[in-house]
């Protein structure tokens, strides 16, 4: 069998490359998926380090900006150190250690990472500002006293309050100097606009410490502006407003753009100048990756080996897994292969060994099996009896034409009267089977119409009265106010005839059988009902079979041919309606034909 399959057709085959090329794609997913992850978390680590170092840089710078020595920096790098992970040395210009937090004798790494310098930065705490220059923590003789900054503090409540009366809303802040000012919420600077009410003028005035810090810097001031041709007026100029404050945006407005740009070389020179007894000296600084390095994935050969055994590993699992998998699913298939191409004599039926889509599968097939077996045996009887139905009258009209012949019975009317039942017998069998065929064809025809129930039941009952009359059982009808039916009359009489025929055979003397009719919903519901002899409940399930009598021993004379009901059930089923028997032995029968109500005609129709 698997000789005839193409090699790349089989299940196994195909299986075996699907999973390969799903193995294949998961790794490689996997290996970019690492390699970008990687990639990702190394930026990410990296843009971590450069924060860290940012921020290292300008705590230091703080530290210096705020301390005329390095002596109490240990602890602060320490700290720093505990913080980010990170090994952090300072030390002087020629490699001098001032602080370390490795321990003693720890190499120094290759170079510095930057200079600690608050006079010269380029950085600050706040994250994202970047102000050349001088640290704003350096404020040298600039800083308030306890009872200034109280007094500043009060004004600029006073200040404060005075802009919330005025509809505009501020916020204080305290400069590193000690000075308390107002913070305009939206900009994050000084409030642009002053009302008139709040001008007091008190809140700006320097304080006795910020004068004397403004004095001697005109002082440190006033040699490099006379250099610069702008004269010892300008010294003057920069007094007032300009004390402790970064003045970078503020010459503009004391002076003009030219002056300005003349004038802040001058003024950077004299503040550094003025700062620099008041701040640590520079140093610099170094920059470790702490006691734990990172270990970097890298490409070597080994690695690679790493990766190309991890990967084949992965595939040869998969492919044994695979090929397990399929084997098992294979040699049911071919089970249920074989089966099938066995001859249909034999009716061989496959073990069901899973519970999976194989085995269902399985289940399947043997049911098909049986209900295969059950066919054959039913066309099998079927042709029997056939045979059977129609040799008795042919057998009949045979023999007396053959004794007619030889002259031994004379060609009475009573023998042409029975020899012309014996072909209507035979007359009737072909009709039944002409409609069973038609109904298995799909070609049996329908002429609907509108057709009144309690007229059709009347009709019915009537063709059937003389046989209920001789059989002296009752025949009623019964008929829930006026349904209508949208069918054929010619098949519904035929197909409540022959259960109504049916039932008066199986009925005694003193019976009843009731024809009624009811509307159930959208339905409408028609019922023969007997006080027969019953169904017995395991004969039941086949009343509608073909050629199935109650009782084996009956021929058709007395019993029936055995395609009545079947011909009912496809009259039914061909209007689009159900059929069904409930019966009890010793009670009688009901046969419930249930069917789709149709309009009333129309008046003018």
């Amino acid at each position: 069998m698997s000789a005839r399959i193409p090699l790349h057709k089989r299940l196994l085959v195909r299986l075996l490359i699907t999973s390969g090329l799903i193995a294949v794609c998961s790794v490689a997913a996997t290996a970019w998926l690492a390699v970008a992850t990687t990639t990702q978390a190394l930026r990410e680590e990296q843009g971590q380090a450069l924060a860290d170092d940012m921020d290292v840089l300008a705590e230091l710078s703080g530290y210096a900006a705020t301390h005329s020595d390095w002596s109490e920096a240990a602890r602060t790098v320490r700290e720093l150190s505990a913080k980010t992970g990170r090994r952090i040395a300072l030390t002087t210009s020629d490699r001098r250690v001032i602080a370390d937090s490795a321990p003693p004798g720890t190499s120094l790494p290759p170079s510095a990472a930057a200079a600690v310098d608050p006079l010269h930065t380029d950085t600050y705490s706040e994250r994202g500002a970047q102000i050349p220059g001088i640290d704003p923590r350096a404020v040298g003789p600039y800083r308030l006293p306890e009872a200034e900054r109280r007094k500043v503090a009060a004004l600029a409540g006073k200040r404060r309050l005075c802009f919330s009366q005025q509809g505009v809303e501020t916020s204080l802040r305290r400069t590193p100097s000690g000075r308390t000012v107002l913070i305009d919420p939206d900009s994050g600077s000084t409030p642009d606009y002053v009302p008139d009410a709040c001008a007091d003028g008190l809140l700006n005035t320097p304080t006795p410490t910020e004068e004397r810090g403004t004095k001697a810097l005109q002082g440190l001031a006033r040699d490099c502006l006379a250099k610069a041709g702008l004269g010892a007026g300008y010294a003057a100029l920069l007094g007032g407003e300009l004390g402790g404050a970064d003045m970078r945006e503020l010459l503009p407005t004391k002076l003009g753009d030219k002056e300005a740009r003349l004038a802040q070389p001058c003024l950077d020179q004299a503040r550094r100048a003025q700062l620099d007894p008041y701040v640590a000296p520079v140093a610099e600084l170094f920059l470790g990756t702490g006691d734990t390095p990172a270990v970097l994935f890298d490409m070597s050969p080994a690695n690679k080996a790493k990766v190309v055994g991890t990967a084949s590993l992965v595939l040869a699992v998969t492919v044994a897994a695979t090929a397990l998998v399929a084997s098992r699913l294979v040699r049911p298939l071919r089970a249920l292969t074989s089966a099938a191409q066995q001859p249909p004599e034999l009716h061989v039926r496959v073990p069901v060994t899973t519970r999976d889509e194989t085995g269902i599968l399985a289940v399947a097939f043997n049911d098909l099996t049986e209900r295969r077996e059950r066919l054959e045996a039913q066309r099998k009887a079927m042709v029997s009896d056939i045979a059977h139905e129609l040799r008795s009258p042919l057998t009949n009209i045979r023999g007396w034409l053959e004794v007619t012949r030889d002259g031994v019975v004379a060609p009475d009317p009573a023998l042409l009267a029975s020899l012309h039942d014996e072909a209507l017998v035979l007359q009737r069998v072909i009709d039944d089977l002409q409609d069973l065929a038609d109904a298995d064809a799909g070609t049996l025809r329908l002429h609907r119409e509108p057709v009144r129930c309690d007229e059709l039941l009347q009709q019915v009952a009537a063709a059937h009265r003389v046989a209920a009359d001789a059989a002296r059982v009752a025949l009623r009808t019964d008929v829930d106010g006026e349904p209508w039916l949208d069918a054929d009359p010619v098949r519904m009489r035929q197909a409540l005839g022959n259960l109504v025929s049916n039932a008066l055979r199986h009925t005694p003397a003193g019976g009843t059988v009731a024809l009624s009719a009811r509307r159930d919903g959208d339905d409408l519901v028609l019922e023969v009902a007997d006080t027969g002899t019953g169904i017995a409940s395991d004969e039941l399930p086949h009343v509608f079979d073909r050629f199935w009598r109650a009782e084996k021993s009956r021929s058709r004379r007395t019993g029936g041919s055995g395609l009545g009901l079947p011909i009912v059930r496809h009259l039914v089923a061909a209007h689009g309606g159900t059929v069904v028997a409930a019966s009890e032995p010793g009670t009688g029968s009901v046969f419930t034909l249930r069917m789709p109500g149709g309009p009333a005609p129309r008046p003018d129709a």
